[in-house]
């Protein structure tokens, strides 16, 4: 292997050891970045000042709104009960049967509509876990339930607000809705092959005699951590909870004049706090949740900001040359060609908006030249950004295993079969669509 793409592959490799550590990203994406320059022989101080720094400072200053907007979203529904009320009406439809696929549609729905998918970790794992334990499934298939919910169709679908689709929106000028037909089609392949998998798994995990007090689990729930029986009657109508999801989505898509997204959510979190603002008691409290709101969205994008650092300082290096010119000499078609170098950049990044965010900047004129049409490269972009980016090292998976109290071990399989390889099948069903549309 050529030593300048030996030294990318360690570097991920211990990017992703770390995390799996628990090392904080604004630790690791520094000490990883400067081995990378050290090994590349690129100066240490000015690497990371004029590479690294600027990289991570455009990231922020593209996305932080995005990121804003969606946190403060997120807060009032965590705290209005507003998600709850939504994935209790849902679950209650489920009567027990396909308990996992459900969770996911729920927290799908959820993210669709404009909630952070680190919100929806909270909000929906206490109730994963009662429906869990009325169904009597293990607790193995919560984290891929919850987190395939929020990373997979909801985030790659057409018109979905989703950070990844607004970055392929800004990159290629594209709506988001690019490449409708083919991406309605390609998102409803991966919702029913996500549904079935974990349908399967469930089944097969109660044939073999797991259910949820599971012995083999390395954490048992105390009492304390396990579901209570009480039913919360004070939320708000099911019908009040969807209205300024609607809007957002109404008015992100809508075909005469779409609103940024920015524009959209916030009218989002303006519906929701006056249609529910007795909800809350007082002001000081409604103050306290839009700061809640204000700081996750700051923890959110600083995490993925600095990790977009670390790539591009990698997008100049000798060894990220070497790879893309190896990739290009393979002769793939344009539409593989894109999701293959986006992929492998989310995996090296541990994010999809990250992964995204270093694919367009070091390669959008290479994509631009391919001969593939703006809305293929838009939709194949983003649902390949959502593949790699679920190696082990993904800070958001390694915070979803700490809520659920399981390991990578016990985890971890039916993450990466819903997360990375249904993805990657989704993908080329995508390239096999734009023949046909």
């Amino acid at each position: 292997m050529n030593i300048h793409i030996l030294v990318l592959v360690i570097a991920i490799i211990l990017f992703g050891l770390l995390a799996f550590k628990q090392m904080s990203a604004l630790i690791l994406a520094p000490l990883v970045t400067s081995f990378v320059i050290i090994c590349s022989g690129m100066p240490i101080l000015d690497s990371l000042k004029n590479l690294f720094m600027p990289a991570a400072a455009e990231y922020v200053t593209s996305y932080f709104l995005v990121f804003f907007v969606g946190a403060l979203f997120g807060a009032v529904y965590q705290y209005t009960g507003a998600a709850e009320s939504i994935a209790r009406a849902i679950a209650s439809l489920c009567h027990g049967k396909f308990v996992a696929p459900i969770i996911m549609i729920i927290t799908g729905l959820l993210t669709f509509g404009g909630v952070s998918g680190f919100v929806v970790f909270f909000v929906i794992y206490p109730i994963a876990l009662n429906l869990f334990k009325e169904a009597n499934l293990t607790r193995r298939l919560i984290p891929a339930a919850i987190s395939a919910g929020c990373w997979t169709w909801s985030m790659s679908g057409p018109g979905s607000p989703s950070v990844q689709n607004v970055i392929a929106m800004d990159s290629l000028g594209t709506p988001s809705t690019a490449a409708f037909v083919p991406s309605l089609l390609t998102a409803i392949a991966m919702f029913l092959m996500i549904f079935f998998w974990l349908e399967f798994r469930a089944r097969s995990f109660t044939k073999k005699g797991y259910g949820f007090f599971d012995s083999t689990l390395k954490y048992q729930l105390s009492e304390d951590e396990l579901p209570s029986e009480e039913e919360n009657p004070d939320l708000p109508h099911v019908a009040i909870a969807v209205l300024p999801i609607i809007v957002i989505l109404v008015l992100f898509n809508n075909p005469w004049h779409p609103f940024p997204v920015e524009t959209s959510v916030f009218a989002g979190v303006a519906l929701a706090t006056i249609l529910m603002f007795k909800r809350i008691d007082g002001m000081t409290e409604w103050i306290n949740i839009f700061n809640k709101g204000a700081a996750d969205s700051g923890v959110s994008i600083l995490n993925t900001a600095i990790v977009v650092g670390f790539g591009g300082v990698v997008a100049k290096t000798q060894g990220f040359t070497d790879l893309v010119a190896g990739l290009k000499h393979l002769s793939m078609p344009p539409l593989i060609f894109v999701m293959v170098t986006v992929a492998v950049c989310a995996g090296a990044c541990g994010s999809a908006s990250g992964g995204m965010g270093v694919a367009f900047k070091a390669l959008k004129d290479t994509y631009l030249k391919l001969g593939a049409s703006l809305p293929d490269i838009h939709r194949i972009s983003t649902i390949a950004a959502g593949t790699l980016d679920t190696l082990p090292h993904q800070g958001a998976q390694i915070t979803l295993l700490g809520i659920c109290k399981l390991t990578h071990k016990e985890a971890y399989w039916d993450i990466a079969v819903t997360q990375i390889f249904i993805p990657l099948i989704d993908c080329l069903v995508f390239i096999a669509l734009t023949s046909i549309f």
